[in-house]
Formats: structure tokens, C-alpha cells, sequence
């Protein structure tokens, strides 16, 4: 480990080893401030930032910041490593890529697989807002599996009809909520109440009854534990997408039940059922900024970070989607609307960079100090930024996680104001549905649609 010192303002600030660098470069979070491994100061931040930049990109490939004989999430992003794609970058410091990602000229998605989530963690403390939405906007990631995710343009949304009972009648209600809506084309995805193997069965077959029977091409997923997934498909049940959430260290992951082994298990079982139609990416993660600080896991590393080495993990399974849940963990960790926003963005970029395919779940707990203003500006930014899909539930107050998130119509609002669309699969099948007007925006309200599409439900 080295040491580093800056002088700045009459002082001089030293920096143990580069995980007390990146923290101290970490623009303010309350998550680090009470892990204690923030700046002490704006001025110790500047200083820790201008050394951040002058480190060697190489640094990072024998310095690590979780060690290697300790921690199998490192051991993955080592191992798996390609020198190849980093060869163009090889001999660039942190700043030097940060300039080199902001040159329009850069393809920035032929680099996935040569960065580590240290480098674009690093690159992405030394960015403003808008370099973070620049190099969002041109780092598409496209994946598919009933429909077809990232496409520069479009803008896909998780449709959430999450029911505090798992209530057949409420969760179908709240389906087709969304779905008149224009929403559901990244994936229609449930969080149950009861993660129990006959619970999560037959909330499936509900969501894939109704996909059948109106052709909707897009792709279920009950976000249960994944052991409860891989129970549950040895058994025959509709499994499109296998959900876990996921983060940045071995110990975190424990802490959620899981090891790489048991996901490659579930990828490997997932594949075997060969449901998709356009594509094969059937892994669903979900990770957030502070998950491995609240399981006491996080190695003294800055959360912004972690949240990066969360990525390294989950590209190793070739997802079809990743969200960040931005706001989700409270304010201990992400404490306002400006970390909020923020975590956000990095959390969007750093992921694009490594491959990944990013969404964000734009939400706040009700004890944050954010409102409504606060997750309508993140979407618009986010859409700006060519964010793959958001999350959207009925009336943006999720009665069953008691959280505040979007509602089908904020996505409306991102779609229409940024010139954005669904994903182009599910762009025809709501054209089909008579959904669609002649200039591609969702009908108010259509009644022949709403007829069809409510048939049957109780």
C-alpha cells in the first residue's frame, strides 16, 4: 500500500492507501460520514481529488481495495479481468480517463470489459453532473430477452404492481394500470409479501397468464430470494427472469444469502429454460449505495465505490436488467435530494462503463429529505442521460415497501418531454392494442383498450 500526501492551503492531508483516497475524493454522503471514511473537509476533498487524478490506471490492478485472498468479489473482477480492452487506456492516470470518456470521439463501450469498478468509481468522483449524464448518454448497453432493453432512444420501464397481501385482484389491477399506461416493457416484476415457493409460483403464473393471453412482449419476474427461484424452476414454474439483490462485497453478498457459485447456479438453471424470444439475458439484479455499510461488510471502503464492485459482479451473468434503488436504504446513507441525484447518476454511469445494463429506481424513503421535485428532477436527468429503464408503480407511493418511487405517469412525462420510447417490441404491441396515437404517445384512456384489457379482472 502507498502512501500519498497533498499540500493544499497551508496544510498537508495524507492518505493511508487508495481506499482511504477514493473515499476522501468521494463527493459528501452521509453514508460515509457515518461509516467515518469521508473528507473531514471540503479542502481535504479537493486535495484527495487532485491526487485521485494522478494515479496510474494500473494502480488499481495490483492495489486493491477489498483483498484478494479475502474477498471472492475481488478475486472476480482480477480473475476476469482483459488486458486487451485496456491496452488503449493502459498508460492513463484517473484524470486522463475522465478526459479521455468525455471526447465524443470515445467509444466508451468498447472499454467494458478492461475497466475494474475501482477505475470508473475513480473517474466518476472527478465528474460534474453533466460529464456523469455526457458519458451516461453515449455508453448504450442493450439487451433482450422477450423485448430488447437500452437502445439509444428508448427508455423501458419495470412495471411494479406490488400488493401489501399479493392480493391476485390488486396486483392484476395495478398490471393493467400500467399497462394502459404504456409501462411494463423492461419487465413486470413483483416484490411479494411472502417470499414462499407457492407464493412466488402463483403470483407467476398471474403475471404470465395475463403476458399469454395478450401476447405482451415483455418478461415476468417475482423478486424472490434466488434459491426460491431455483426451487421453483426445478418444479416447472414460469420463470423468466431470476431476481437477487447484490453488492460490492463477499461479505455483503453473505449477508443477503447468496455466493457467486449459487448465481451461477441460477444463470446456468435460468438459461436451461430457453423462455426468451429476441435474446438469452435472464438475470435480474437489484444493488444500492449503503448495502454493504449496513451489513457491517463494507471493509472501511467508501459506499460509491462498493456500489461499483456491485456491478463487477453482476456483469458476470450477462443480465438483462440492473437497477440501482437510489433512495431505498434511507437517510443514513444517502441523506437528501442532492446525494440522492448524485448516487444516481454515478451509480447509472459506472455501471454503462462496465457493461452493465443500468436502470435506476428513482425513490426516497419518507424520513429523506427529498420530495417529489427532488426524484422529478433525477428522471429527467436520468432520461437525459440514456438511462435503460426506471421503475414505476401506481400513483408513485408503493403501498406494500412504503416508499415513494414513480408513477406510470411520470414515465409518460420522460418519454414525451425527451422525445424517448418503450422498447420497440412493446412500441408495436401497444400499437396493436390501439394504445398508441398517430404521433407514438399512449391514448388517454381508450376505451375499446380498456374494455379488452380489463376483461376478466375482479
Amino acid at each position: 500500500m502507498t502512501r500519498r500526501r497533498a499540500a493544499l492551503g497551508g496544510h498537508t492531508y495524507e492518505f493511508a492507501d487508495l481506499r482511504a483516497l477514493l473515499a476522501a475524493a468521494t463527493p459528501e454522503r452521509s453514508g460515509d460520514v457515518l461509516a467515518g471514511v469521508a473528507a473531514s473537509s471540503e479542502q481535504e476533498r479537493v486535495a484527495a481529488q487532485g491526487l485521485l487524478a494522478d494515479v496510474a490506471l494500473s494502480t488499481f490492478l495490483d492495489e486493491h481495495v477489498v483483498p484478494y485472498d479475502e474477498d471472492e468479489v475481488t478475486r472476480l473482477i482480477v480473475d476476469s479481468h482483459d488486458a486487451e480492452a485496456f491496452a488503449p487506456v493502459a498508460s492513463m492516470t484517473v484524470g486522463e480517463l475522465r478526459e479521455h470518456l468525455l471526447r465524443p470521439s470515445t467509444d466508451t463501450t468498447a472499454l467494458a470489459a478492461g475497466l475494474t469498478p475501482e477505475m470508473v468509481a475513480a473517474a466518476a468522483k472527478l465528474m460534474r453532473l453533466q460529464d456523469l449524464i455526457a458519458v451516461g448518454r453515449r455508453t448504450p448497453v442493450v439487451t433482450a430477452f422477450r423485448s430488447t432493453v437500452g437502445r439509444p432512444g428508448t427508455m423501458a420501464t419495470r412495471l411494479q404492481p406490488n400488493h401489501p397481501t399479493d392480493d391476485p385482484a390488486g396486483v392484476t389491477a395495478s398490471i393493467v394500470d400500467g399497462l394502459l399506461l404504456g409501462c411494463g416493457d423492461a419487465v413486470i416484476g413483483i416484490n411479494p409479501a411472502t417470499d414462499s415457493p407457492q407464493r412466488t409460483t402463483e403470483l407467476l403464473h398471474l403475471i404470465d397468464d395475463v403476458r399469454a393471453r395478450y401476447a405482451i412482449p415483455t418478461q415476468s419476474c417475482v423478486l424472490a430470494h434466488v434459491t426460491t427461484s431455483i426451487e421453483i424452476m426445478e418444479r416447472g414454474a414460469p420463470v423468466d427472469l431470476v431476481f437477487q439483490s447484490i453488492a460490492g462485497t463477499e461479505a455483503a453478498n453473505s449477508g443477503f444469502g447468496v455466493r457467486l457459485e449459487l448465481l451461477r447456479e441460477a444463470h446456468e438453471a435460468a438459461l436451461a429454460l430457453d423462455r426468451g424470444t429476441v435474446g438469452t439475458n435472464c438475470m435480474y439484479f437489484e444493488t444500492g449505495q449503503g448495502s454493504a455499510l449496513s451489513a457491517d461488510a463494507h471493509h472501511g471502503v467508501d459506499q460509491q465505490t462498493l456500489e461499483a464492485r456491485a456491478y463487477g459482479v453482476a456483469r458476470a451473468f450477462d443480465p438483462l436488467l440492473v437497477n440501482t434503488v437510489v433512495g431505498f436504504i434511507g437517510p443514513e446513507y444517502l441523506r437528501d435530494g442532492k446525494e440522492i441525484t448524485r448516487a444516481g447518476l454515478e451509480d447509472h454511469v459506472c455501471g454503462k462503463l462496465l457493461g452493465v445494463p443500468m436502470g435506476v429506481d428513482v425513490c426516497y424513503t419518507n424520513h429523506a429529505e427529498a420530495d417529489a421535485d427532488d426524484t422529478d428532477a433525477l428522471l429527467t436527468l436520468l432520461g437525459a442521460a440514456g438511462c435503460s429503464f426506471v421503475i414505476c408503480v401506481p400513483g408513485g407511493d408503493d403501498v406494500m415497501l412504503h416508499y415513494q418511487s414513480l408513477s406510470f405517469h411520470d414515465a409518460l412525462y420522460a418519454r414525451q418531454v425527451l422525445g424517448l420510447a418503450p422498447a420497440p417490441e412493446f412500441a408495436e404491441w401497444l400499437s396493436t392494442m390501439d394504445l398508441l396515437d398517430e404521433a407514438g404517445r399512449v391514448r388517454e384512456l381508450p376505451a375499446a383498450a380498456m374494455r379488452t384489457l380489463t376483461a376478466g379482472v375482479r
